[in-house]
């Protein structure tokens, strides 16, 4: 036994041999813990890596998303007139996808759609290379009319589906059309309120979600709603707005001016009642408005004011207590030299010793002129930056300028008296209507409004804020200013000082250049105003080109409104006197009695049958060097909008004579950056090269003969000897000429000749 043990012991240890089975059993088990780790992989690539990758492929494939636009803000007047409104209306859109033969349906669908010419969008050819792009969603026609969606709706094509979608419409087509603005297809405002306010009225989009099977049926939807715009009430009253807009349509029509505005202000809070400007375009069909028409004249463009500027004079003089109404001034037979320059009166008259409020009713520039030297150049400049004149008054429209202005050490040594008679010097309609509130309110400036401030919200402690309620607001004539006076506001001139040119201004128009202004039942106060307009062919003042303005308030006693009327380039009667008062008096007498504000003087039963003492027509012309105006034009920031920018580098005609009255036109039709030519704009020695009327340019050249100071019969044998047509303006004998007498123009050219006697 112990031999057989030891036999045992004493073998060599034999390899071990793992079993068959044990192997497989290890290498399924390395097969399934790859495949795990491949199907782990993978649903890690797929759920987590791609995750929102196949979500967005999933909501493409089962889900269409919709904008849902907000409804935009109303407009109100203060009455709570609807001025500017959304109402529903049908669009058509296409899935393309759906329609088998794009071009046979885009040609059907123009023939119903393409009811408008001008309107691309619409035509045949559009529309099928909307459906051929390969998007998944095409626009036909946006916002269509009733009929048009029915008779698309009667097709039953496939594919075709239509969306309700949210059109601004404007009850009242024209009126208020540059306060209010316009919208685009997209719904963002263009002008106006609507631009300016933009976001607020916008409102914030909404979302629909639609799930669709495999077939594109709709399973169900949900939303997100949209919230709508912030409804705004304006200060105009819808009525004020009309009446003011009917009396420069008589006026348009009658003067066959340019253009034309009428501003009409609340003297006691600053508020604009209404604002009108022809032409004007209907904001329902903008597409068809020539974009001319858009400007508001309003804010947007200046001019020279001329006499009207004199307010500002004679207030600045009677507030330092340099004179009194009543105080006699000499005009020195109407002509004074400033700095080695003539500055005369109107061509005809000869003033001598005058009381200050007979100055003022005669429109005498030479006592302008030295009431302005006894106030000195940086007082008077300081009035003139009080009263709002040179700075943007901040109102709630777009396109705003500050106007043209320079200070003191940048005028000559006869600036001081070109702008005491409202020259050297640009001005907006909107500042000249409040710096007349401001002498009849008493004497503080209360920057203009044309939006109703917000109410304040109640609170309570249950409930953090009561909503806001759009409550009307009528304009009630009377009251006092407000307490405390508003951001912006200030005092100008003391209240003795607005007393003194309110009943100085009652004289203009009783007695002086304003009686075309009377009322009926009221008195009323106001100022003239006649301004050269400059030539952009001759850079210097037009002899023909004029600018007529009034600028009055009513009733003198008991302030409620102000009111400023501003003509460019009438035909025929220029003077303010004669195509601007006329407008003043019919909107004034006709917002007066709609407001019912009590007659302050005796009614006239019957028209009289004498004839009225014609007004003396205030002559603002002196053919002096524009070149200031040019160097307060190129003063201007960057974002004032008679500064635009231009595509060439060379200055245009347009951008050398950019000054005052010029940029109305040049402003709006050029958009030129008023820049400093390289060389001298203006000379003043130097002779026009063109006529005033464009004529043939021929091979022989007329020498111009010298007709000033000729009798109107020799003036027309003259021309007529030289070949030349003449056109007279007055009567006496020749003042001015134009083209400059040795002038060389082509045959046939009319030489423009003023008269007076």
């Amino acid at each position: 036994m112990p031999a057989v043990v030891r036999a045992i012991r004493s073998r060599p240890n034999a390899t071990r041999i793992v079993p068959l089975k044990r192997t497989r059993f290890w290498l399924i088990c390395l097969f399934f813990l790859l495949w795990a780790c491949v199907i782990a992989g993978k649903l890690f690539w797929l759920q987590i890596a791609r995750h929102q990758e196949f979500v967005q492929r999933a909501q493409k494939q089962q889900q269409r998303t919709f904008e849902v636009a907000p409804r935009r803000g109303v407009l109100y007047d203060r009455n709570l007139h609807e001025l500017a409104m959304t109402v529903l209306a049908d669009s058509i859109y296409a899935q393309p996808i759906e329609i088998a033969d794009k071009p046979a349906a885009a040609r059907i669908l123009a023939n119903l759609v393409h009811t408008d010419p001008s309107d691309a969008q619409t035509a045949e050819a559009q529309i099928a290379d909307r459906l051929g792009n390969g998007h998944g969603f095409a626009w036909i026609a946006r916002r269509v009319t009733p009929d048009i969606a029915a008779r698309v709706r009667a097709l039953n094509m496939k594919g075709i589906y239509f969306q309700k979608e949210f059109q601004r419409f404007y009850p009242d087509n024209q009126i208020a059309a540059q306060v209010l603005g316009y919208v685009g297809v997209d719904d963002n405002g263009l002008g106006g309120i609507e631009e300016k306010f933009n976001n607020d009225l916008h409102g914030t989009a909404g979302r629909m979600y639609t799930a669709m099977d495999a077939r594109r049926k709709v399973l169900g939807s949900s939303e997100r709603d949209p919230e709508p715009g912030r409804n705004m009430i304006l200060t105009i009253d819808e009525n004020i707005q009309f009446m003011a807009e009917r009396a420069l349509d008589h006026a348009m029509q009658t003067t066959q001016a340019a253009n034309g505005t009428v501003v009409v202000q609340d003297v006691h809070t600053g508020q604009i009642l209404a604002l009108a400007v022809r032409p004007t375009f209907n904001p329902n069909g903008i597409r068809h408005a020539n974009p001319d028409l858009l400007r508001d004249h309003a804010v947007s463009d200046v001019y020279e004011p001329g006499s009207v500027f004199k307010l500002v004079t004679y207030s600045a003089a009677l507030d330092q207590h340099v004179t009194t109404p009543d105080d006699t001034i000499d005009c020195e037979g109407s002509k004074i030299t400033l700095a080695g320059r003539v500055i005369h009166d109107n061509q005809g008259e000869h003033f001598g010793v005058l009381p200050v409020h007979k100055a003022l009713e005669v429109s005498s520039n030479v006592a302008a002129i030295k009431l302005a030297l006894k106030v000195g150049p940086d007082q008077f400049y300081q009035y003139i930056r009080a009263f709002g004149f040179g700075a943007r008054s901040s109102i709630e429209l777009p396109g705003e300028t500050r106007g043209l202005l320079r200070a003191p050490a940048k005028w000559s040594g006869s600036s001081i008296g070109s702008i005491a008679m409202g020259q050297e010097v640009a001005v907006t309609p909107l500042q000249l209507v409040t710096m007349v509130s401001t002498i009849a309110n008493g004497g503080v400036y209360l920057p203009p409004h044309v939006l109703m401030p917000e109410p304040k919200p109640a609170t309570n402690p249950d409930q953090k804020s009561a909503p806001l309620q759009v409550v009307a607001q009528p304009f009630k004539p009377g009251g006092d200013l407000p307490n405390p006076l508003p951001d912006g506001a200030h005092r100008v001139i003391e209240g003795l000082t607005a007393a003194q040119m309110r009943k100085m201004l009652e004289g203009v128009v009783l007695f002086g250049t304003g009686k075309t202004a009377q009322l009926n039942g009221y008195s009323s106060g106001g100022k003239t105003g006649t301004a050269q307009k400059i030539d952009p062919i001759t850079h210097t003042y037009s002899k023909t080109m004029r600018i007529a303005s009034f600028v009055g308030f009513a009733p003198v006693n008991n302030p409620v409104i102000s009111v400023a009327v501003v003509l460019d380039s009438p035909k025929g009667a220029y003077y303010g006197a004669e195509v601007s008062a006329p407008v003043f008096q019919e909107v004034a007498q006709q917002v007066l009695e709609y407001l019912a504000v009590p007659h302050d003087i005796d009614l006239r039963l019957v028209k009289q049958n004498g004839k009225k003492d014609p007004p003396v027509k205030e002559d603002d012309s002196q053919g002096e060097d524009v070149q200031a105006l040019y160097e307060a034009a190129n003063d201007l920031p960057g974002d004032d909008p008679l500064r635009k920018s231009q595509p060439a580098a060379t200055p245009t005609v347009e951008a050398k004579s950019l000054s005052a009255t010029a940029i109305q036109k040049s402003a709006s039709t050029q958009g030129s950056q008023v820049t400093e030519p390289a060389t001298n704009p203006v000379q003043k020695s130097a002779p026009p090269q063109v006529a005033p009327q464009m004529v043939t340019v021929s091979s022989t050249l007329i020498q111009v003969p010298p007709l000033i100071g000729l009798p109107v019969r020799r003036i027309i044998e003259q021309a007529a000897a030289a070949g030349l047509e003449v056109e007279i303006t007055g009567s006496g004998t020749a003042r001015d000429q134009a083209p400059a007498a040795g002038t060389k123009v082509a045959p046939g050219t009319k030489v423009v000749v003023r008269a007076a006697r």
